[in-house]
């Protein structure tokens, strides 16, 4: 019986999965004569960048406890991180998510893959972090330009439970090219990558694979319903509560922010079977809420070192709003918002374009704002945590329709590529094929002329194509990165100057059938 289960992230959402399979894990490999049953733990987080807790539950120390208390009943435990850590958080816009690395090493983390956010700072900056890291990195399916695995990661580990071997190796989702800044850093199929790791580690003598995964749940299932050759499936990305068991292969995802620990509980044996002797398995889940335990005290300690350090950067009051603003996710994914607007705004203002475009997967609070709230530099560095700049480009008109043509390609995905923009209107079809949905687009109260030539303000992250916005690669650059302000810095500026401000809805972004 396949046992599927979602949870929402924050709600109570489940889902269940069912078909026939079998209920015996056996793999036809040489194990020990006689031997006596033995457990691993896997602890696994994913998704982790926030230092401290929200509303009572996630942050370091939190998952910190859990740790300790799983080590502590275990007969032998690995810490499981299934990648995101060093962005986009608050202080990561400082120092480029060090601090994360340090507490990970604090917390004597076993193994983590390489996520997209990763990538946020570029290649550079994630072989800086894989540095100094004290545990390894898989980055299995990771290419530099050289063709070589990203320096400083490793492609597969293993270790001795009992009389077994386990053998691990880890998985990027190749979206990351589209969606961060990996540079000239490529990303290896990942099914054909499942396939030869897991045959590899076979021949050397692994009797349980386990992949950490830092992919979608398409990607997800596609790897547990193909032949793979994956046993176990650690995986991230998709912020989603999930186990799944078929009685064959299992996967797990965790939340995210540590809010949720996802324990797996493997028991490893050999039993005989017409005269030989055969290596089984099967797995037992258990799910900790985080606000059911107390903060670590001495991981709390370290955490509050850096709170204090980022209280003194952040905790600035910039201007009022008079009215409410919501950043959650599926807001700034999937309609007009007042706090995209706002953002579009300050862009377009500040390198003085015609429009504006910035995508809602840079907008990252997941948050609401009451009206009349006094606005701080933390709340703005809050929802711009990558560091992005603002650029300016030179577009013609019918590259601006196909770029919105492809802000609204993904939206029943919850794509990060759906546009907030100023300086101009878009009416679209939810019904159309992607591609056909946008219907009309105004700038300045006129039709678009897609002849003309327009300037347009956006994030060196979409400029670069990012989230899809190829049409953007090789526009001519009026205010390159090398030229150009944060965004986070020119919206504080945009508040401060005005000392209140009103955004809001206002038919920008305009949905039909």
């Amino acid at each position: 019986m396949t046992n599927m289960r979602i949870f929402g992230r924050g709600i109570g959402h489940c889902a269940w999965l069912l078909a026939t399979a079998l209920m015996v894990v056996a793999l036809a490999l040489a194990a020990p004569a006689g031997a006596e049953p033995v457990k691993l733990t896997l602890l696994h987080v994913n998704d982790l960048d926030r230092l401290e807790e929200s509303k009572g539950r996630g942050g370091m120390a939190r998952v910190m406890t859990l740790v300790k208390q799983e080590r502590a009943g275990a007969d032998q435990a690995l810490f499981i991180h299934g990648g995101d850590t060093i962005s986009p958080s608050l202080l990561s816009g400082f120092d480029k998510g060090a601090h994360m690395i340090d507490l990970l090493n604090e917390g004597e983390l076993d193994l983590m893959v390489l996520g997209n956010h990763e990538f946020d700072f570029g290649p550079m900056v994630a072989q800086e972090r894989v540095g100094e890291a004290r545990f390894p990195v898989l980055g299995s399916n990771t290419r530099d330009s050289d063709g070589e695995p990203l320096d400083g990661t490793v492609t597969t580990w293993t270790t001795e439970v009992g009389p077994y071997k386990v053998g691990f190796f880890g998985l990027t989702t190749p979206e990351t090219a589209d969606i961060s800044s990996p540079g000239t850093v490529t990303f290896e199929p990942l099914l054909e990558t499942a396939r030869a790791l897991s045959q590899q580690l076979r021949d050397e003598g692994a009797h349980l694979v386990v992949a950490l995964g830092h992919t979608g749940i398409q990607e997800d299932l596609l790897l547990m319903r193909a032949d793979s050759g994956i046993d176990i499936l650690l995986s991230g990305h998709d912020h989603l509560l999930v186990t799944y068991y078929d009685g064959t292969r299992a996967f797990v995802e965790a939340g995210a922010q540590g809010d949720y620990m996802m324990v797996v509980e493997v028991t490893m044996d050999t039993v005989e079977s017409r005269g030989r002797q055969r290596f089984v398995w099967h797995p037992a889940f258990r799910i900790h809420d985080s606000a059911t335990v107390e903060p670590d005290p001495a991981m709390a300690a370290k955490v509050q070192v850096y709170l204090d350090q980022l209280s003194k950067e952040l905790d600035v009051p910039i201007g009022k709003s008079l009215t409410p603003l919501d950043s959650r996710r599926a807001v700034v994914r999937g309609e007009e918002n007042a706090i995209g607007n706002l953002i579009a705004d300050a862009m377009r203002e500040g390198v003085e374009a015609d429009v504006a475009l910035t995508n809602g997967g840079g907008i990252r609070g997941d948050k609401t704002y009451a009206a009349g709230i006094t606005l701080t530099r933390r709340d703005i560095q809050t929802e711009l945590p990558f560091g992005n700049k603002t650029v300016k480009l030179s577009l013609t008109g019918a590259q601006l329709h196909e770029a919105l043509e492809n802000g609204f390609s993904k939206v029943e995905e919850g794509a990060g590529r759906f546009p907030s923009i100023s300086g101009m209107t878009v009416t679209w079809s939810r019904a159309a094929p992607p591609g056909q949905r946008v219907k009309s687009i105004t700038i300045g109260g006129q039709p678009i002329d897609l002849a003309a030539t327009y300037t347009l303000a956006t994030n060196d992250f979409v400029a670069r194509g990012g989230d899809g916005y190829a049409v953007f690669k090789g526009a001519p650059m009026l205010i390159d990165a090398a030229a150009a302000r944060f965004m986070a810095t020119m919206v504080m500026d945009f508040v401060a100057a005005a000392g209140e401000i009103s955004p809001k809805a206002e038919g920008r972004v305009t949905a039909v059938d």
